[in-house]
């Protein structure tokens, strides 16, 4: 008999996730916009105004990955989404780049802090048996944020301007607080007493798990070559005339990886890692050149699709082998490493690719994304695959 999967604290915890990504995205993909208009910003401080939200909530992973098993999850999700959902009022009161910038960055911590006490919570509470399926499932509530979000951020700031965005944000995060008191988490799920000596003394392990950085590596390389799409889609499809098309991008990639995800869950949890990551670094590879190659907006979909299948894979089961590969104890200090690292491919991503735009122009960019995706497969099976036996 199956363990079962969908408790009330696991729903919850994965409504609160989907609202916590959904709030960085409705802010994110137009803050660059409004900058330039408002500031008269430079494009490459545009591009500093994201990155710089993933370099503080990096900082916030680490703090909360050392310091989970100090307060439990449920404490740090309760401080992160305050931090997120107080500093969400104080775009009202910034005049400046300047202090946009400094908000931008403290606004990143609440999200850290509360993004990883989430992630931990998910992976203590789904059963072993079906950690592949259920970290999946969990997963799915930022596969349909990065879907909703930015087309309610770019739709809301056309129709009522950037302070509906807040409002917006504002509101959701309310409701995430007052899930909270539903959640029913016991402490020993994520939290355990600590050692008084690594209460008092700096290590490195205190911040990063050692078996776990192997798979956010690759985590974070991914993160990279996924940036191409968040940062130079729109100007992309703007310059081959499809910029109506591009609009459902993500919504066919949501579609693709919530039918993709049960049938993928069992496949990792049935036969075992390679069999589902070996196909997701082809399939990234192949959206990638499918993006590169589009003249149709057919094509364009298509390429969504592989992407779905791809990108939309890693992150859950990514996640699964770096707590697999590590003590049960350290679950939090494994979830703010994988997810710090790719947070991080993904916030300078946009500046690595962005020094190679004008040389490349957008089609071959694609095409060296896609390249990448295939060398990442490469060294996926030195430091993982070639470790990892088929599950009898």
């Amino acid at each position: 008999m199956k363990e079962k999967l969908w408790t009330r604290t696991f729903v919850i915890n994965m409504l609160i996730n989907f609202i916590l990504y959904l709030v960085f995205y409705l802010p994110t993909v137009v803050i660059g916009t409004m900058a330039m208009e408002r500031y008269q910003a430079s494009a490459s401080i545009a591009g500093i105004l994201s990155g710089i939200f993933i370099v503080g909530a990096f900082f916030a992973r680490l703090w909360a990955g050392n310091n989970m098993k100090r307060f439990g999850a449920k404490k740090l999700l309760y401080l992160g989404i305050g931090i997120y959902f107080i500093l969400t009022f104080a775009y009202f009161a910034v005049h400046s780049v300047g202090l946009l910038l400094l908000l931008r960055l403290f606004h990143g911590v609440g999200f850290g802090i509360a993004g990883t006490a989430s992630g931990t919570l998910a992976g203590a509470i789904v059963p072993a048996s079906r950690r592949g399926e259920g970290i999946g499932y969990y997963a799915l509530s930022v596969t349909l944020s990065s879907a909703f979000g930015p087309f309610l951020s770019m739709f809301l700031y056309r129709v009522s301007g950037f302070s509906a965005l807040i409002w917006l944000s504002a509101l959701l995060l309310f409701v995430a607080l007052i899930g909270l008191f539903f959640l029913k988490v016991q402490r020993s799920q994520t939290n355990s007493e600590i050692p008084e000596t690594s209460k008092r003394k700096f290590a490195w392990s205190n911040y990063f798990e050692k078996a776990a950085l192997p798979i956010s590596l690759i985590a974070f390389l991914i993160g990279i070559s996924y940036s191409s799409i968040l940062s130079f889609m729109d100007a992309y499809s703007l310059s081959i005339n499809l910029s109506e098309t591009a609009s459902f991008f993500f919504i066919v990639y949501a579609l693709t990886v919530l039918i993709s995800r049960p049938i993928t869950g069992r496949i990792f949890d049935s036969l075992g890692d390679n069999f589902v990551m070996y196909p997701t670094y082809l399939f990234f590879a192949l959206g990638l050149l499918l993006i590169g190659l589009a003249h149709s907006g057919g094509m364009l979909l298509l390429a969504a699709v592989f992407i779905g299948l791809g990108y939309g894979s890693f992150s859950p089961f990514g996640q699964a082998i770096a707590i697999r590969n590590s003590n049960v104890h350290r679950l939090g200090v494994v979830t703010s490493t994988f997810f710090g690292f790719m947070d991080m491919g993904v916030g300078f991503g946009p500046f690595i690719l962005g020094m190679l735009m004008p040389l490349l122009g957008y089609r071959n960019l694609y095409f060296a994304s896609a390249i990448l995706a295939l060398l990442i497969a490469v060294i996926y099976y030195f430091v993982h695959g070639r470790h990892t036996k088929r599950i009898k």
